[in-house]
């Protein structure tokens, strides 16, 4: 399906065949599977295929899986609020680093390419590098070994050893700011979010453009670990009120 989203004008079933390595009868079939299935549609004038309407099914059903407690998003429309710009909560799941939840308005609009479910890119933005702050050696070199570190501006960190340096300062401020590496004219900040035990399992970020973060910077981080501090109690919150949750926890 990522290769049939690839090309706005739909892809042929040969381009298809070439880049996953399959052979064409094999192609033909899986598209038919699609099909019936409502993920993809035949542009038979066309010779292409393009995305079917039944992928708006699984981007509901994503932004399900990925519903966070109401006292969670709360917490980020406050740092919304107080931060006086968009507002994200990311988590770890699975082996993967994903946007669970946004906060944003007219007035402060998300990133373009930052929404729901977004997994990508981990070492060029503020909420990436908290939650990679948080691992062990190993566990961040099998991350990056799976998803690499593209080169998506100027500013980018593209070198693990200059990653991992990067990401010790993260570890001693307990603050992670990325300028213009996602995008160019973007600024962006997190804080973590933790365990009962301390470990990192979350992070809270906000975006704005580069200029008026630097103005603001210092109230922006004030904001920032604030918001990180509420979404922790919150989980811890409801953690207790779970089933089966002991005393303490």
């Amino acid at each position: 399906m990522e290769v049939v989203a690839s090309d706005p004008r739909g892809v042929t079933a040969r381009s298809i065949a070439e880049e996953l390595g399959l052979a064409l009868p094999t192609t033909y079939h899986l598209l038919s599977t699609l099909i019936d299935s409502g993920y993809v549609v035949h542009l038979a004038s066309e010779h292409r295929y393009a995305l079917g309407y039944g992928v708006r099914r699984l981007d509901r059903a994503l932004h399900r899986q990925l519903a966070v407690e109401d006292d969670v998003a709360a917490a980020v429309r406050a740092l919304h609020h107080d931060a006086d710009a968009a507002a994200y909560y990311a988590v770890f799941r699975e082996a993967g680093i994903v946007i669970a939840h946004i906060a944003d308005s007219e007035r402060r609009r998300r990133v373009q390419l930052l929404d729901v479910g977004f997994d990508e890119s981990a070492h060029a933005t503020a909420f990436g590098k908290v939650m990679l702050a948080g691992m062990d050696r190993d566990q961040l070199h099998c991350y990056l070994d799976q998803a690499g570190m593209a080169d998506l501006t100027r500013s980018t960190i593209v070198e693990p050893d200059q990653l991992e340096r990067h990401l010790s300062h993260v570890r001693e401020s307990n603050v992670a700011l990325e300028i213009g590496e996602l995008q160019a004219g973007l600024s962006c900040m997190a804080a973590p979010v933790r365990s009962a035990g301390g470990e990192v399992i979350g992070s809270v970020a906000i975006s704005l453009p580069s200029p008026e973060f630097q103005a603001r910077r210092w109230d922006i981080e004030r904001a920032v670990r604030t918001g990180a501090n509420r979404v922790t109690r919150a989980l811890r919150a409801a953690h207790r009120r779970a089933p089966g949750a002991t005393v303490g926890t």
